[in-house]
């Protein structure tokens, strides 16, 4: 039995990643159109591709081996007790077909002749937490993110540009390739991308040295700076274009989403524009009309009057001073009573009882 993972020289467990890198390696090394090539070995690394870049035949393969296309019992075995039972799939001529994904691939992929399969980079989205202080007044942050960045060396190319293209060996520059499908409605042919130029029907006569053709390579993105403007809501999202990560063979970057989460604060909270303060105020202020002192959330401090008459169940409003210009601070006042009254004020509240 044929051991793909040990013709591309990767573990079992290797990301799909992983295997198209060792691929692309090989069919370089072994390409027949290259000195000391070798046309065997690179059908077989070829075949090895085939099936373990594609999730459902990888599956099959660890499952069944070398020969699981001649299982044809595999993806149908619902049908033993069904309308199907007693059915002779193989003197039908239908014992190898896969599963019904493997018809839809045959209608509904499209043709990826003439071009390049190569993919943009990724979005990436991470979350930036700040104070509600730094929510009205706005900051600006700076960070360095780990992710895939372009290839220094190639300039995201992934080949050495001056030493030009070959016309792909597998499909002979059409970009495409045809396969033979069998299924319960008969045999099909289903035309796909080719894997060895990712569409464009030339490989590299010289791939770079340093990412091995991915044209992009693990690292920093440094300096990621981002501006939080005055006013910002828990949960918002900022998008920062082309600060992703980077695309394969200089295709553009992803985008960068940072999801702004706001801190809670001890003493104010939000409702929309406006700002919430829950204040403590006791008897003797009132009845003296004392300016109360307010601490603001941006550290400034402003005296405000309660008018008589009013009811301290109502929300005392502060206008412009929210956590925009748009937005009031409202005071939401909490009485608390002394746990002694002296001589002069029950003296005063039994005189003001007898008007």
């Amino acid at each position: 039995m044929k051991d793909y993972y040990k013709i591309l020289g990767v573990e079992k467990s290797a990301s799909g990643e992983e295997i198209k890198k060792a691929y692309r390696r090989l069919a370089h090394e072994c390409h027949p159109d290259k000195p000391g090539g070798d046309e065997a070995k690179f059908k077989e690394i070829n075949e090895a591709y085939q099936v373990l870049s594609n999730k459902d035949k990888r599956a099959q393969y660890d499952r069944f081996g070398s020969t699981f296309e001649n299982n044809g019992a595999s993806g149908f075995g619902g049908f033993s007790g069904g309308p199907f039972a007693g059915f002779d799939w193989e003197k039908s001529g239908f014992g190898g077909f896969g599963g019904l994904e493997d018809i839809f691939d045959i209608f509904f992929q499209g043709r990826g002749a003439g071009r390049p399969v190569y993919r943009r980079g990724s979005d990436i989205e991470v979350a930036e937490e700040i104070s509600l202080k730094e929510a009205m007044k706005g900051k600006e942050i700076r960070f360095n993110l780990r992710t895939s960045v372009e290839c220094g060396l190639c300039k995201g190319k992934g080949h050495n540009e001056s030493r030009g293209f070959s016309v792909c060996g597998i499909c002979g520059g059409r970009g495409e390739i045809r396969e033979q499908k069998k299924t319960f409605l008969g045999n099909f042919s289903q035309v796909s991308p080719c894997h060895a130029c990712n569409g464009t029907g030339r490989v590299p006569n010289e791939l770079c040295e340093k990412c091995k053709g991915a044209g992009r390579l693990v690292g920093l993105r440094e300096d990621v700076a981002v501006e939080i403007r005055p006013g910002v809501v828990d949960g918002q999202i900022i998008k920062i274009k082309g600060k992703g990560e980077a695309g394969e063979r200089g295709l553009p970057a992803g985008d960068l989403y940072i999801r702004v989460r706001i801190k809670p604060h001890p003493l104010f909270s939000r409702e929309g524009d406006n700002l919430i303060l829950y204040k403590d105020i006791n008897l003797r202020d009132i009845f003296l009309q004392k300016s109360i002192r307010l601490e603001m959330l941006d550290g400034k401090t402003i005296e405000v009057k309660i008018p008589a008459g009013f009811n301290l169940r109502n929300d005392f409003v502060v206008h412009g001073k929210g956590i925009t210009p748009r937005g009031d601070l409202i005071v939401r006042f909490n009485l608390i009573t002394p746990k002694k009254i002296d001589s002069k004020l029950k003296k005063m509240l039994e005189e003001e009882e007898g008007e």
